[in-house]
C-alpha cells in the first residue's frame, strides 16, 4: 500500500508540474497575452465582418453546397486543422469566441483522417500502449470518425445553443453507412438542419433507416432530398406530405414513375431550384410541358442523365416560358435524345445560360449542311465531351473530330464572347483554335495575319483523349496589338496540382513551369531526393529546393 501511495503521490505531481509547463508554454496562452496586452483592433467590427475574416482561417465552414463530404474537397489545407486553428481564435476574447462557433457549428465536417502529415503523427500514437492498456492489436485500428461524431453528438446533445446553429452536416461514407445510431441521435437535435450525409439505402427506402428517416423528417428546414429505386412510393408521398416543404434541391434517380407524378410533387415544392433526372425509363417530353397534374417550376440548375425519351422539342418547348428561359443558369445533359448538333436551339431559348454540360457519344459526323453557331453572350462554361461510338467507322477523321471543328469554328466566328473555361476530350482543340502556323502571329510570305478574330479574352482550355485521364490546360489568350493572331501556351498536364482539384491532393514534388515556346513545352520541377540520388548530384548540386534553377 505504502508502495502504491507513493506511485501515486510522485504521478500526481509530475501531471501537474507537465500541466503547468504546457499552459505557460502553449502557443494558445502567449497568443492571448500578446494581444490582451496590446489594444484589439477588432473590437469594433461587427459581427459578420469579423466572421467572414475568420472564415478564412477554416475555409470550408462556408461551404453551402449540397454535395457529398467525399465531393466537397474545398481548399485551405487540412480541414481538421482548420477547425482546430479556428478553434484557437476562440481563445481570444469573447467577441471572437461567438464568431468561430458560429463558424465550427454552422458546417460541420467529421472527416476521418487529417489531410495532412499530422495523420502519420496520430497514427503513430494510436498504436503506441500507454498506461491504460490502450493501442494493443485488439484495440487498433479504431474507427476515428466514429468517435468523432460521438463526440460532437454529446456536444450538441448537452447545449442546445449550438445545436441550433448547426446547418450543414458532412460525414464519411463509411461513418454515415456504419452509424446510423450515432447519426440519428444527432440529427434528433438538430432542427435547423439545411443538409446532411445520409446513408445510400436511405434514399432507397430501406427498413434499417426508418429510424433515421423519422429523425430527418422533423427537420423541416432540409433543403436537398434523393430518391432512388425502390421509394416510388415515398416520392409520391412527398406531394402530400407536411415535411420537407422547403427543399431547393431533388434528384430523382433509376425510379419507376410516371412522368406526371414528377409534375405533381415538383409544383408542391414552391422554392425548388435544382432538379436532376437520372435513369428514369419511363420519363419522356411531357415531363416539360404544363399538364392537369401540374408543371415543371422555373430551375435554375437542370441535370438530365441516362434519359434516352427526352428530346430538344421537349426542352426548348419548357424554355419557352418566360419564368423559365430566365432562371435556368446551368444545363447538364449526358446520354439523352438531345443530339449535340442541336445544341444552338438551346442556347438560342437559354439567353442567361452560363454553364452547359453535354457527354454523348456519336457514331455519325455532322450533316454536311451548315449549322447556325454555337452562339450565347452568357455562356462562360463549357463541358464538350464528344465520344465515338463502338459503332463509329474507324478513319484518318473519326465522327467527333467534326464536333470539335464546329466548336472551334463558333468560338473563332466570335458567338461565345464570355467563354473562359472549355473541357473537351479532344487534344486537337487548342490546334483548332490557334493555327500552329501562325502561332508567331508575324506575316508568312506576302500574307497578312487577320486582324479581327473571336477571341477576346484569356480563354483556359482543357483536354484529354480519355475520361479517365488528367485534364491538359491550354491558356489560349487574345491578340494584341503586337501579335494579331491569338497565342496559346501549353500548361501541361494538370495532375494533382491542379487548380480544380483541392490543394489537399496537391504535392510539391509535381509543381511545374512554363516555357513560353508557342505551345510550350512542360517541365517537371526536379525534387530535393531526385537531385541527391545522382552521383553528380551529391558532388555538384547543392541540397536546396532552389538548386535546380542553377
Amino acid at each position: 500500500m505504502k508502495l502504491l501511495s507513493h506511485i501515486r503521490s510522485r504521478t500526481r505531481l509530475k501531471v501537474i508540474d507537465d500541466t503547468k509547463s504546457a499552459t505557460r508554454h502553449s502557443p494558445e496562452s502567449t497568443f492571448s497575452s500578446s494581444w490582451a496586452a496590446t489594444p484589439n483592433p477588432t473590437a469594433k467590427f461587427p459581427p459578420v465582418l469579423l466572421e467572414q475574416l475568420l472564415s478564412y482561417v477554416c475555409p470550408h465552414s462556408r461551404d453551402d453546397t449540397y454535395i457529398s463530404c467525399e465531393e466537397s474537397m474545398v481548399d485551405g489545407g487540412c480541414m481538421l486543422c482548420d477547425m482546430r486553428d479556428l478553434s484557437q481564435c476562440a481563445l481570444v476574447n469573447r467577441q471572437w469566441s461567438n464568431a468561430a462557433e458560429n463558424l465550427l457549428y454552422h458546417n460541420v465536417r467529421i472527416d476521418a483522417v487529417h489531410y495532412c502529415d499530422r495523420e502519420d503523427e496520430l497514427a503513430e500514437k494510436r498504436r503506441q500502449p500507454s498506461f491504460m492498456g490502450r493501442g494493443n492489436s485488439s484495440d487498433y485500428p479504431r474507427d476515428t470518425a466514429q468517435q468523432r461524431l460521438q463526440l460532437f453528438s454529446r456536444a450538441v446533445r448537452d447545449n442546445i445553443s449550438l445545436a441550433n446553429r448547426v446547418q450543414f452536416l458532412k460525414t464519411p461514407y463509411m461513418t454515415r453507412e456504419g452509424c446510423m445510431a450515432d447519426l440519428a441521435r444527432t440529427v434528433s437535435v438538430l432542427r435547423n438542419l439545411r443538409y446532411v450525409d445520409l446513408p445510400d439505402g436511405f434514399y432507397s427506402d430501406e427498413p434499417l433507416s426508418n429510424i433515421l428517416k423519422q429523425e430527418v423528417q422533423q427537420c423541416a428546414d432540409i433543403k436537398y432530398m434523393k430518391y432512388t429505386g425502390g421509394a416510388e412510393s415515398n416520392f409520391q408521398v412527398l406531394g402530400h406530405s407536411r415535411h420537407w416543404r422547403n427543399l431547393e434541391a431533388l434528384e430523382l434517380s433509376h425510379l419507376a414513375i410516371e412522368p406526371s407524378t414528377i409534375l405533381e410533387v415538383c409544383t408542391t415544392l414552391t422554392a425548388l431550384r435544382e432538379v436532376k433526372l437520372a435513369h428514369l425509363a419511363m420519363l419522356d417530353d411531357s415531363v416539360f410541358g404544363p399538364s392537369m397534374n401540374g408543371s415543371l417550376p422555373p430551375l435554375a440548375k437542370l441535370t438530365l442523365q441516362d434519359i434516352p425519351n427526352i428530346s430538344v422539342d421537349g426542352l426548348v418547348s419548357y424554355l419557352s416560358q418566360r419564368d423559365a428561359k430566365e432562371t435556368l443558369k446551368t444545363l447538364i445533359i449526358e446520354n439523352t435524345g438531345i443530339l449535340p448538333s442541336e445544341l444552338h436551339r438551346i442556347l438560342a431559348s437559354a439567353p442567361y445560360l452560363t454553364r452547359l454540360d453535354i457527354i454523348e457519344s456519336v457514331a455519325r459526323s455532322l450533316p454536311s449542311s451548315a449549322l447556325p453557331p454555337l452562339a450565347s453572350r452568357s455562356l462562360r462554361t463549357i463541358h464538350y465531351e464528344i465520344s465515338d461510338a463502338n459503332n463509329s467507322p474507324r478513319g484518318l477523321q473519326t465522327p467527333s473530330d467534326s464536333y470539335y471543328a464546329y466548336l472551334s469554328s463558333s468560338i473563332l466566328k466570335g458567338s461565345l464572347p464570355s467563354l473562359s473555361n472549355l473541357y473537351a476530350l479532344s487534344s486537337t482543340l487548342p490546334v483548332l483554335l490557334v493555327p500552329p502556323t501562325r502561332l508567331s502571329g508575324n506575316r508568312i510570305g506576302n500574307v497578312p495575319a487577320p486582324l479581327v478574330t473571336g477571341i477576346t479574352r484569356p480563354l483556359n482550355v482543357h483536354t484529354k483523349t480519355i475520361s479517365e485521364m488528367e485534364w491538359d490546360l491550354t491558356l489560349v489568350l487574345p491578340p494584341t496589338s503586337l501579335n494579331q493572331r491569338p497565342s496559346a501556351t501549353n500548361m501541361g498536364p494538370m495532375g494533382l496540382n491542379s487548380p480544380a482539384l483541392s490543394p489537399h491532393w496537391r504535392d510539391k514534388g509535381r509543381d511545374s513551369v512554363i516555357v513560353g515556346n508557342g505551345f510550350g513545352g512542360f517541365l517537371t520541377v526536379p525534387t530535393e531526393e531526385t537531385w541527391s540520388e545522382s552521383p553528380k548530384g551529391k558532388k555538384k548540386g547543392r541540397q536546396d529546393s532552389g538548386a535546380w534553377m542553377g
